[in-house]
């Protein structure tokens, strides 16, 4: 990949302010950047690194003109080695083309559209929209699109007040209320939340994008350290025009290049840590090319480069792999240990060194090559071609089926996303809060057990009761955002937790026997599950929620069936139009129908029971 420099040319968190414009002739185009995108260029060039050639289509999204205003957060591939995503942060505005002090020759049409953008790297969105969306509306105010000084002082002071913070919660979450999602989607969020966790191509749709982008980046903050350390390597793509280039990686050869690389990245990240010695490796490097028949089944290329290949033979991961840098302690063990041995797939053999910090800081994961605490959060669910896009323009479709991908969250406001359903696993319609997934069998994985709709109920409860106190209005505790959070966090804990248990079925079957056989063998729980992570000893396994079934678990199970089956709806439509007709038909013949309605709908709920109940029988 060219380097460009560009990205390494400011210190700040901040590497560029872009202006993005319509012009009627070339369509969306770079009007000025700061610093400038290309090096050589001046700050009003309209050329583009080819891997950023979709930035203008990204700061001013498809459908735009039908909104006054609109904001966009969108992710970008690296330019350099860095290889660390890159955060942008879009305010779109339109303006009458009669209200501007200075119109520019090529102004044809009543309204300029145009957005200002900041490519940072940090995740700071709601941070950065704020600022951004000041300094956006000064910018239009001014009525002469040449004043740019006033972006060039945005530079500034956002590098100056922005360097050197701390990514805590209280900057990374703003903007992002999980209760908000809880109140609209209900008990669906926790499907989410584990289709997530099965890395499955997830589609987000709904207009305008700023609440796309809003319920698609809510839903990642439940999970623990995801938006402050899990998608550094969540935009790892090549534009469309750059893939001939490189259709090596589609073959199988191709495939062991681009593993091989990603065992280098996990040597070089263990040569970053401070206080490891370095040790010779403890198991010879799967380099060689010598590997015998019996280790053929780790870290193996994909057996089908078809789109249709799952992730569970993306990668495997062989946990005796021990690169230098290993702590001493385990360096010794493995030294004792015969050079051909068996690794015993039920325990994890790599040790993640603690923070030097204390318990609540982050290390670099030995395997995943992420900033880990001492769980192991975040998960590394979007490395390794599972992408994370925020926002999709309609000049990337072609990642849907993209043979390097191998799965993404993606955002859309495009009906032709939603239409092509087979390029995804799932879509979620957020305006309608409605999860369609296509095939049968990842409906049975995703089926929520009694346990999981306890804790599902649980939150709903929680939220619902205090949706009208002003003092809690997401900034309290009990049912607050940060509350939202702290219950996802200990589900997940509790998940892992419980994977790894000794003779651990029965704790695994509240979480569903099927989805757990599914997430084992995703690519995020093997290499978590190649690591020791010291937190996870005082974790108590088994689900939050486990125990005996009662009859409000029945009432449950019956009001789950209602509202996600179309049977259950559809039962549930007759129902209210047979008691509406029964009322009217009372009030016509001047007949009180009060005791015959109230029997007919509770023979009806019986009978609904009755169907409700052979609906969940396998």
């Amino acid at each position: 990949m060219e380097s460009h420099g560009s990205e390494t040319e400011g210190k700040g968190p901040v590497l560029h302010i872009v202006v993005v414009g319509f012009h009627h002739k070339k369509g969306c185009q770079v009007e000025f950047s700061y610093p400038p995108l290309m090096p050589d260029e001046g700050h009003d060039s309209n050329l583009l690194p080819e891997e950023w050639k979709y930035l203008p289509f990204l700061a001013l999204p498809d459908g735009a003109h039908n909104y006054q205003e609109d904001t966009v957060y969108f992710h970008l591939p690296p330019l350099t080695g860095d290889r660390k995503c890159v955060y942008g942060v879009s305010c779109y505005r339109q303006i009458e083309a009669k209200a501007l002090k200075v119109r520019q020759a090529d102004v044809t049409r009543e309204t300029v559209q145009k957005s200002v953008c900041v490519l940072s790297r940090v995740p700071l969105y709601g941070l950065l929209q704020a600022k951004l969306q000041l300094i956006t509306h000064a910018y239009f105010e001014e009525k002469d699109f040449s004043q740019i000084s006033i972006l060039k002082e945005l530079y500034d002071h956002m590098n100056g007040s922005l360097a050197g913070s701390a990514l805590d919660g209280s900057q990374v979450y703003l903007g992002l209320s999980p209760r908000d999602l809880i109140l609209h989607f209900r008990h669906k969020v926790l499907l989410l939340f584990k289709l997530i966790l099965l890395e499955k191509k997830v589609l987000f749709y709904v207009s305008p994008v700023n609440r796309l982008v809003g319920a698609l980046m809510t839903v990642l903050s439940l999970f623990p350290g995801m938006m402050e350390h899990g998608l550094v390597d969540s935009s790892h793509y090549r534009p469309k025009s750059s893939m001939s280039e490189d259709l090596g990686l589609v073959d199988s050869s191709g495939a062991e290049e681009f593993i091989t690389v990603s065992v280098t990245d996990i040597a070089a990240s263990n040569l970053e840590l401070e206080g490891v010695e370095s040790t010779q490796p403890a198991v010879e490097s799967l380099s060689s090319g010598t590997s015998t028949e019996g280790d053929n089944h780790y870290l193996k290329p994909p057996s089908r480069t078809s789109p249709g290949s799952s992730e569970s033979d993306w990668e495997t991961l062989d946990p005796s792999v021990l690169e230098e840098g290993v702590p001493k302690e385990v360096a010794d063990v493995a030294a004792e240990l015969p050079d051909t041995f068996e690794p015993n797939p039920e325990m994890p053999i790599t040790v993640q060194p603690q923070a030097v910090s204390g318990q609540g800081g982050v290390t670099q994961g030995l395997v995943s090559g992420l900033e880990e605490d001492q769980y192991g959060m975040p998960l590394a669910i979007f490395t390794k071609g599972y992408l994370c896009l925020p926002y999709m323009a309609l000049q990337q479709h072609h990642l849907l089926s993209d043979v390097t991908v191998r799965g993404f969250v993606a955002g859309a406001t495009n009906i032709l996303f939603r239409q092509q359903r087979h390029l995804s696993d799932a879509v979620v319609e957020v305006e309608e809060a409605r999860v369609q997934i296509q095939d049968p069998e990842l409906r049975k994985i995703l089926c929520l057990t009694t346990a999981d709709l306890r804790f599902a109920d649980y939150l709903v409860k929680h939220v619902t009761e205090n949706r009208d106190d002003v003092f809690l209005d997401g900034t309290g505790w009990e049912g607050g955002d940060e509350w939202i959070r702290a219950q996802f966090t200990l589900y997940l804990h509790s998940l892992l937790s419980s994977a790894l248990q000794e003779d651990n079925e029965r704790l695994l079957a509240d979480y569903g026997a099927p989805f757990v056989s599914a997430w084992k063998i995703t690519h995020n729980y093997r290499v978590w599950f190649s690591n020791k992570h010291p937190g996870m000893t005082v974790i108590t396994p088994g689900h939050p929620f486990q125990g005996q079934y009662g009859v409000a678990d029945v009432k449950l199970r019956l009001s789950h069936s209602v509202q996600n089956s179309e049977r259950g709806k559809k039962i549930g439509n007759a129902m209210m139009t047979t008691s509406r007709s029964m009322v009217q038909t009372g009030k016509i013949v001047g007949q009180s129908v009060g005791g015959a309605l109230t029997s007919a709908k509770s023979a009806m709920s019986s009978w609904f029971s009755t169907l409700a109940h052979a609906q969940t029988l396998p």
